[in-house]
């Protein structure tokens, strides 16, 4: 099926243009940074979107769904539910939420009175710093709550909100020295040594398949 047309465009031959064209739009990164961590619920959605309105959420979806990063599908029984969940090609954007994160880490500073925080926002900013690791699954808690995150051995990596079963490793922490491990201000050999993060592995994170 062909792509539906977009309601607005930059109309210039030329790759970033194309790709704001898709992705440009004010929310539509941050859902996408919201799907990365698994199939979401609209509601879901958009209480942890804190500021969208109903109908521009309800809109951005519509229109990643017409560009293909984004499918809509009903939950088996018994939840009587739909939720969305990202294309490859959506999942595809992992990389640029990397290198967009690493580029604004310096400008997070402490939280402001309006800021909102949920914890796995931190998922994406950690990524590089938990490859320390190795491989296996990882589970960061902080007082605001929980994630996991996925390190495969060909490099690959993932996230999802919420605890694991059975990590291979659990590591505790505070936004602080989330800051300061996504601004590279410190290593998280480092954060463990001068006690800012806690790390709890009882045996090797192993390989998974």
């Amino acid at each position: 099926m062909p792509r539906q047309p977009r309601r607005r465009s930059y109309d210039q031959h030329c790759a970033a243009a194309r790709a704001l064209d898709l992705v440009g739009d004010r929310w539509t990164l941050l859902v996408v940074r919201e799907l990365l961590a698994g199939p979401r619920r609209y509601t879901d959605l958009h209480a942890d979107l804190p500021g969208v309105s109903t109908d521009v959420l309800a809109g951005r979806l519509k229109d990643m769904e017409g560009a293909e990063l984004v499918i809509r599908r009903r939950l088996p029984p018994p939840a009587p539910a739909h939720v969305y969940e990202l294309t490859p090609r959506g999942r595809d954007l992992l990389p640029v939420l990397r290198t967009l994160a690493a580029w604004g880490a310096p400008e997070l500073g402490e939280p402001r009175p309006t800021d909102a925080v949920r914890a796995h926002w931190y998922a994406i900013p950690l990524l590089g710093a938990l490859t320390e690791l190795g491989t296996g699954v990882v589970q960061v808690t902080l007082d605001e709550g929980e994630f996991h995150v996925r390190l495969g051995a060909d490099g690959s990596v993932a996230y999802g909100d919420g605890g694991a079963d059975a990590p291979d490793a659990r590591l505790r922490t505070d936004t602080a020295t989330c800051r300061a491990l996504a601004a590279g201000e410190l290593t998280l050999g480092e954060a463990v040594e001068s006690g800012r993060a806690v790390l709890e592995r009882p045996a090797p994170v192993a390989a998974r398949g």
